[in-house]
C-alpha cells in the first residue's frame, strides 16, 4: 500500500463533488514529475482528497485509487484546456488514473497545523506545494490522520 495527495480547487472539483460522483478520472495534470507519480499509483493506494487555492487550504477526505495509470484523454481533446497539440494517441505524453471516494477526515487538516507539525517537515507538500500529486509516507498519512482526529 502506498499513499498519496491530490490537490484539487474546491470550485473547480471538490471533495462533496467527488463524493456525490463515486469516482472520477484525475485529468489534466501536466507536470512531468506529477505524471511520474501517478504512473507509480497502484489500485487500492489511498490518498487525502486537499483542497488548494483557498484561504486555509486543507486535507479534508480520503480516495483510493481504483484505476491505475492510463493516457488521459483531456490531451486528445482540443477543447479541452488540458490539449496537448504535440500529444498522439500512439505516444501519449500525459496519464491520469481514477479515485474513488472513501470517506471525509474527521476534521480537515489545514496546511498549517501541518507546517506546524514539526514530524511532518519532510511531506513532499511542505517542500514543493505545487504539485498537483504527490506521495505521502506511511508515517506522513498516520500523522496526518492524527491530526485529523485532535
Amino acid at each position: 500500500m502506498q499513499y498519496w495527495l491530490f490537490k484539487s480547487e474546491p470550485h473547480a472539483y471538490g471533495f462533496e463533488q467527488l463524493r456525490a460522483d463515486g469516482t472520477t478520472p484525475w485529468t489534466g495534470v501536466r507536470n512531468w514529475q506529477a505524471r511520474g507519480t501517478m504512473q507509480a499509483m497502484a489500485l487500492g493506494d489511498l490518498g487525502f482528497f486537499y483542497h488548494s487555492s483557498i484561504p486555509r487550504p486543507a486535507a479534508v477526505g480520503v480516495c483510493r485509487v481504483v484505476k491505475a495509470a492510463y493516457p488521459d484523454f483531456t490531451q486528445f481533446d482540443p477543447s479541452s484546456e488540458y490539449y496537448d497539440a504535440t500529444s498522439r494517441p500512439e505516444r501519449p505524453k500525459w496519464y491520469m488514473v481514477e479515485v474513488e471516494y472513501v470517506e471525509p477526515l474527521p476534521h480537515p487538516v489545514t496546511l498549517a497545523q501541518m507546517r506546524a507539525e514539526p514530524r511532518l517537515e519532510g511531506m513532499v507538500l511542505l517542500r514543493r506545494g505545487r504539485l498537483s500529486v504527490q506521495p505521502v509516507t506511511q508515517r506522513e498519512w498516520e500523522i496526518v490522520l492524527e491530526l485529523a482526529r485532535a
